[in-house]
């Protein structure tokens, strides 16, 4: 699936060493980690008691943070920030981490459908809200409390109400660390330590990178404040919403890294559940014959493993990718979708032609990418193109994170799977059921966010909801 994205990734670390200046480095090494979360910007900002220093920019990890820069970043304590650019814009001030008059730095994976009791609380606190994001708005808020003498802790706290929508974020002020989520955990927050260091973290991968432990989730409604008392970090827990969890299930289907841990499950394991009971339920549907199973590198491959063991049928690695291109969903036409794509994947033909396909992927959004695909193996000789996703089909928008297209972009709000099978130009096309997708988690259902799939949304979107049309397709 090439054509959603997540919004942001963020990490924050708080040193075990006054005068240590190695938080800015870590940083960036979780930040590289969590690439897959946000490929346009970057930031960091880091504390070294008296002040916070930013520096953030354009482009991949690697691209924009050099030795120069992270000199230039002194402190004990750091945030980070990858950002995939969204409706707000795509230049850097738009860029996270947001820093409210030297304050405190916020970081937010997430997003606010609604907006109007914060901006109403920042305006008759005469703050400047015109063309600011979600996230920028959520940063003056908890700073206007810090103006007022509240401690980081206290102003988020007294902020905390403001904030309706999904929200999972990092603060640093001066000597503390805060980080905490909506009260229905959409999106993903994690603890972990090395040594005496703190570590936040979107997920646990980022935390092996730099060779930390991981500790646990944060909890939904939950606030984790980290204060140093002597030598010592302090961790403190204030629960500021009685948890109610729905995370996110996109999280386990595409947009975590497949070597991350998530609600105590793997994710690879998860993908491969997805494709073994996509298998056995292609079974029962269809029985069909193929040749050999390959995936849409890279984040079908695990449930295109799951779907080879489960049918005994060879799993090939049919498609080629170039490491060297990023994501396609990053460039904003159409027409430059089309031509990443052709740059980023590319048919084995030896292996392909005159044979059976089942190609695996993890979603169809728009579809424009998987007739791209399924075209691509025809010319390369494949006999059939038979397309099987891992998921339910996306018939609604998401509010809570993801970057989806506007609804009637989803092609399965409009078109049934015979229609979207036939604009594919497919042999056959297959979905997983919603109920194969919570199977395949070893949860229950009540756990889980699916909005993208069945248009029930956990948190009030407000104002957002004459957006979506419920007369989507049955099929």
């Amino acid at each position: 699936m090439q054509d959603l994205n997540e919004k942001c990734a963020i990490f924050g670390i708080f040193g075990d060493d006054k005068s240590s200046n190695n938080s800015a480095k870590e940083t960036y090494f979780g930040l590289f980690a969590l690439q897959h979360r946000g490929q346009e910007h970057s930031g960091i900002a880091t504390t070294d008691g008296k002040k916070i220093h930013l520096y953030k920019n354009s482009g991949l990890v690697s691209q924009i943070y050099t030795e120069d820069v992270l000199k230039k970043l002194p402190g004990f304590a750091a945030i980070g920030h990858n950002r995939y650019s969204t409706s707000h814009g795509n230049h850097v001030e738009f860029a996270q981490p947001f820093i409210y008059e030297n304050f405190l730095a916020f970081g937010h994976n997430g997003n606010l459908p609604s907006t109007k009791a914060l901006v109403n609380f920042l305006e008759n606190n005469n703050e400047i809200t015109k063309n600011h994001s979600d996230s920028q708005l959520m940063s003056q808020a908890i700073g206007s409390y810090m103006k007022r003498g509240y401690s980081l802790a206290g102003a988020v706290e007294k902020a905390y109400p403001l904030f309706t929508g999904a929200f999972s974020c990092v603060a640093l002020g001066h000597n503390s660390m805060v980080a905490f989520r909506d009260p229905y955990g959409i999106r993903p927050l994690v603890l972990g330590k090395k040594g005496g260091e703190i570590i936040i973290s979107s997920e646990t991968c980022a935390l092996n990178t730099i060779g930390a432990k991981f500790i646990r989730e944060i909890k939904p409604g939950e606030m984790v404040v980290i204060t140093k008392n002597r030598k010592k970090n302090i961790i403190k827990s204030v629960q500021l919403a009685k948890t109610k969890p729905k995370f996110d299930i996109f999280e386990f289907i595409y947009f975590a890294r497949y070597d991350s841990v998530m609600l105590d499950k793997s994710v690879y394991e998860v993908r491969k559940n997805l494709g073994r009971i996509l298998a056995r339920e292609n079974k029962l549907k269809n029985n069909l014959n193929f040749d050999m199973v390959i995936p849409v590198p890279d984040t079908a491959i695990s449930a295109a493993m799951g779907y080879a063991e489960e049918s005994g049928i060879p799993f090939e690695m049919g498609i080629s990718k170039n490491r060297y291109i990023n994501r396609t969903f990053i460039e904003p036409t159409q027409e430059l979708r089309k031509e990443k794509v052709r740059m980023k994947l590319s048919p084995l033909r030896e292996i392909i032609k005159g044979k059976r396909i089942a190609v695996i992927d993890d979603s169809i959004v728009r579809g424009t990418t998987s007739k791209q695909i399924v075209k691509m193996l025809f010319d390369a000789g494949a006999k059939e193109v038979h397309f099987l996703v891992s998921s339910a089909p996306v018939r609604f928008p998401d509010f809570y994170g993801i970057d989806t297209p506007n609804q009637g972009e989803l092609i399965a709000s409009k078109k049934t799977v015979k229609e979207i099978c036939k604009f594919l130009g497919a042999t056959s096309l297959s979905y997983l059921s919603i109920e194969g997708m919570i199977k395949a988690t070893g949860l229950p259902k009540e756990r889980f966010s699916m909005s993208c799939f069945d248009g029930v949304y956990p948190i009030s979107i407000h104002e957002r909801e004459k957006e979506i049309n419920y007369n989507v397709p049955k099929d």
